[in-house]
């Protein structure tokens, strides 16, 4: 793949990648790797990706122009605002301004510039300490993260040998996998895998084991 071009950026196009199996790319800075799943040029513009910090590895201060999103997946991410465990939520607003790093190593789901107009919270969410809600279906729970204009952003948890009834996404949807396994009558789908639906899309999901799962709907 030619880091330098667009990727998966018609979000007219259903995109499935199983990151476990895709190969880390080099950064800019020493020490911290990176699996895109979207972009918009290399290294400016809408980024949907997989970040991997290796222990004591810090990113030079930067701008994030139209705002950032992390969820940490695995490790203790840090800036010098304070320091993220896995689970935390993190979304930096419009113009934020920070130098990232970890002294542990982490692993990061990272989404950039794609904040919708005037939506400037900035916000931290520890979700190991979260009141999960009952979701609209039985056996699946929901943890809201972020919700404005329509774009909604949560965590999902579903228990074991759950079925969700055919919907649409008129707004599109986007899933990551924490844990567990899902399925749908498009196919099957693990622990690491990056769903994009787009908008108008329907499908009737369900899961055996359970799974755990980052969710965005609304967005497109």
């Amino acid at each position: 793949m030619n880091v330098l071009s667009s990727f998966n950026m018609d979000r007219h196009q259903r995109v499935v990648i199983d990151t476990t199996s895709q190969q880390w790319l080099a950064s800019p800075s020493a020490g911290v790797w990176r699996i895109p799943l979207e972009r918009e040029a290399a290294e400016s513009g809408q980024v949907t990706s997989l970040v991997r910090y290796e222990p004591d590895t810090h990113f030079s201060a930067h701008y994030h122009p139209n705002g950032e999103e992390i969820f940490v997946i695995d490790g203790l991410f840090q800036d010098e605002q304070g320091d993220y465990p896995a689970g935390t939520y993190i979304r930096n607003p419009p113009g934020s301004f920070h130098a990232p790093g970890s002294d542990t190593g982490c692993l990061l789901y990272v989404k950039l510039n794609m904040f919708p107009e005037n939506d400037s919270e900035t916000f931290r969410l520890d979700t190991h300490n979260a009141n999960w809600q009952p979701g609209m279906t039985q056996g699946v729970f929901i943890l809201p993260l972020h919700g404005f204009s329509g774009e909604q952003t949560m965590m999902q948890k579903w228990q074991s040998n759950t079925f969700i009834p055919p919907h649409q996404h008129d707004g599109g949807e986007e899933i990551f996998i924490l844990s567990g396994e899902f399925y749908d009558e498009l196919g099957e789908y693990e622990k690491g895998t990056w769903i994009r639906n787009q908008a108008g899309s329907t499908h009737q999901p369900a899961t055996r084991e359970g799974c755990l799962m980052l969710v965005k709907t609304g967005h497109f």
